[in-house]
């Protein structure tokens, strides 16, 4: 045993049982190989397109496609459209089903969630059959049903199902729907509707900087229905409905007129906002249950009925358990959208990864660019779910 004396020189320790030393030194060694994989990954990479004489770069992108897409929300066409204007058709068509999926997945989740609970037997019975089924039950072979089983055998255009006088048809090809032409005087709804918003925003935080400093309550709801529905409505009346309509009609063997939604993107909306529904509405029994039993009796010991207790008291403390689940399930829903592929309808990974990879064989350039994209829409909404969060957190004082 070796004591240490005070004055004399004190024996260094081998930098090899430093935890600081050798921990730096792990990570130099780590970043060495990811190095060495990633350079033989780019040089393989090189060499395998020079054998196949393949060029790289982005030259591909301004190239005429030379091929249709059937839905498109820009301006596209084989003749004159470009590999590039093609990715943004992909895109756009995946955003629109990923963002009206998720909210009617929302909606649908938290109805049969708290239908999970209900005190109704039926309806608690129904919506478990609902969840145990639809999310037991491989989401690929529910899109195929209900493409090929569903709205494929529909009729014809010519024998077209009719909804609300010749309005709506439904048929093999798809929803139609009348399709609105806004004629310049509606420029005085538009306005009228956007100001009605900002300003049911604004009183909706006076609303709420009342209620905590006097403990009353106004009718925000009611207020906003008001600013939102009623004003600009009546601005439509009198403005003498600046607002026409195209209807479908039948013109030889199709329908003409209207706006036609496709089969596919039903099949594949429906598909995801079911089966993600499924898993949110697990959520959002979770969440309510993980509420103290003692918040429903002290609510209902006020006065408060079974609705309003819900609304006010259990489901904003449930939203604290519920949205970082929800989060995940936001995510999923963006990124299943690219099963689409399996029925034909043209999202990113069918158009861009499918046909544009095929015919320019561009593989490296259209992977990165479509992994990028996934990448960055799913950090965006787990960004603003998170700062969404962080609002409904609890604040201790």
């Amino acid at each position: 045993m070796s004591l240490a004396i005070e004055g004399a020189p004190q024996e260094k320790a081998s930098l090899l049982y430093d935890p600081k030393v050798r921990g730096i030194a792990w990570q130099v060694i780590l970043f060495v190989i990811i190095g060495f994989v990633v350079y033989e990954a780019y040089s393989n990479a090189v060499e395998n397109l020079q054998k196949a004489k393949i060029a790289s770069g982005f030259g591909f992108w301004d190239v005429i496609s030379g091929f249709d897409i059937g839905q498109h929300l820009i301006d596209y066409s084989a003749a004159t459209g470009t590999y590039g204007r093609a990715f943004w058709v992909g895109l756009l068509n995946t955003l629109l089903v990923a963002v009206i999926g998720c909210v009617l997945a929302t909606f649908l989740g938290f109805t049969v969630g708290v239908a999970r609970l209900s005190h109704n037997w039926v309806v608690a019975k129904i919506a478990t059959v609902y969840v145990e089924l639809i999310r037991n039950v491989p989401l690929l072979l529910q899109l195929l049903i209900w493409y090929n089983a569903v709205l494929k055998p529909l009729p014809n255009p010519r024998d077209s199902f009719k909804f609300f006088g010749d309005s709506f048809a439904l048929n093999n090809r798809g929803l139609y729907v009348p399709e609105p032409t806004f004629l310049p005087a509606f420029s005085a709804v538009s306005w009228t509707l956007l100001g009605g918003i900002l300003a049911s925003i604004l009183f909706r935080l006076w609303a709420k900087k009342q209620q905590a400093l006097t403990g009353r309550q106004y009718p925000i709801g009611l207020v906003a229905l008001a600013l939102i529905v009623v004003l600009p409505g009546l601005v439509f009346l009198v403005m003498g409905r600046p607002v026409e309509f195209s209807y479908p009609a039948l013109q030889g063997f199709n329908l003409r007129g209207g706006t036609q939604i496709y089969p596919e993107f039903v099949a594949l909306l429906v598909g995801l906002v079911t089966y993600t529904a499924a898993f949110i509405a697990e959520i959002v029994r979770a969440g309510i249950l993980s509420v103290s039993k003692g918040q429903t009796e002290a609510a209902h010991a006020l006065g408060i009925r079974n609705g309003p207790t819900l609304k006010l008291v259990i489901i904003p403390q449930a939203l604290r358990v519920i949205i970082p689940p929800l989060t995940s399930n936001y995510l999923n829903l963006t990124k299943n959208s690219s099963l689409a592929v399996a029925i034909g309808y043209p999202d990113l990974v069918q158009v861009f990864m499918g046909t544009v990879l095929n015919q320019t064989g561009q593989a490296i350039e259209v992977i990165a660019i479509t992994m990028l994209v996934y990448l960055t829409i799913s950090l965006t909404t787990a960004t603003f779910m998170n700062w969404y969060n962080s609002r409904k957190a609890l604040v201790e004082r």
